[in-house]
């Protein structure tokens, strides 16, 4: 059955948050969609009803109001932040020498999850068969470093930031220089090389850019009746 008229701007244009569910979701490119409007997908319309808004910006977060498209779009966006955009992550860990409490597997799962600050656009993907990986493809990192006593801590110091050298590690070069590997304690080392490859969110997770990507909708109020009094400033 067809829409009446009058809803017609509102179906196109507005997306209703119902009581059960959210509606008008899905796209009108299309010609014959709505009788008397060309909905035919046009480039240049939409040049010019698109615009991106930047709400904020920093190091570590982009905020940005996409409008002009419908949430279906906004979605697909999401979807290739996640799953699409290539990054460079700890693919392969070779462990010679770990006396730290942590167990080999489970290092080399956290090294895998740390975010490895380089341009991946600099390197190729990869061939699976390729088991010792290129320059033009691959990242070589190394990590030695063993834990001793410092003998320059106080006599009556408990914090192990004083009493131990090397004891918490973070310095393989990932996005955030905090980023903990393991604590280690005297006498206890590790000694381990990575390599970091090319790859995608859709292969692995360690691979997405963001830690999460979302969206929501441009809310719209309409009051249906006039407010006074109390509940007026109360709205404000």
């Amino acid at each position: 059955m067809a829409a009446p008229m009058s809803n017609v701007d509102e179906i196109r244009n507005r997306v209703i948050l119902g009581e059960f569910g959210v509606k008008n979701v899905h796209t009108t490119d299309y010609p014959g969609n709505y009788p008397g409007y060309d909905d035919t997908w046009d480039l240049e319309k939409f040049k010019k009803t698109f615009r991106i808004d930047i709400v904020h910006s920093d190091e570590d977060t982009l905020e940005f109001d996409m409008i002009g498209i419908d949430a279906s779009i906004a979605n697909a966006f999401r979807r290739i932040l996640l799953a699409e955009v290539p990054t460079m992550a700890i693919e392969k860990v070779f462990i010679y020498n770990n006396t730290s409490i942590i167990q080999d597997e489970i290092l080399a799962h956290r090294l895998g999850l740390v975010p490895i600050k380089a341009d991946p656009r600099l390197f190729e993907y990869r061939n699976p068969e390729d088991q010792e990986g290129t320059e033009i493809d691959t990242i070589q990192l190394q990590l030695k470093v063993k834990c001793t006593r410092n003998p320059r801590a106080p006599k009556d110091s408990s914090d192990p930031k004083e009493l131990y050298l090397n004891h918490m590690d973070a310095k393989i070069g990932p996005v955030h220089g905090d980023i903990l590997l393991a604590q280690l304690r005297p006498g206890q080392e590790l000694d381990v090389v990575m390599h970091c490859v090319k790859g995608i969110g859709k292969d692995h997770a360690k691979f997405s850019p963001v830690a999460t990507a979302s969206y929501r909708l441009l809310p719209e109020i309409t009051l249906l009746q006039t407010i006074e009094g109390e509940q007026a400033e109360s709205l404000e």
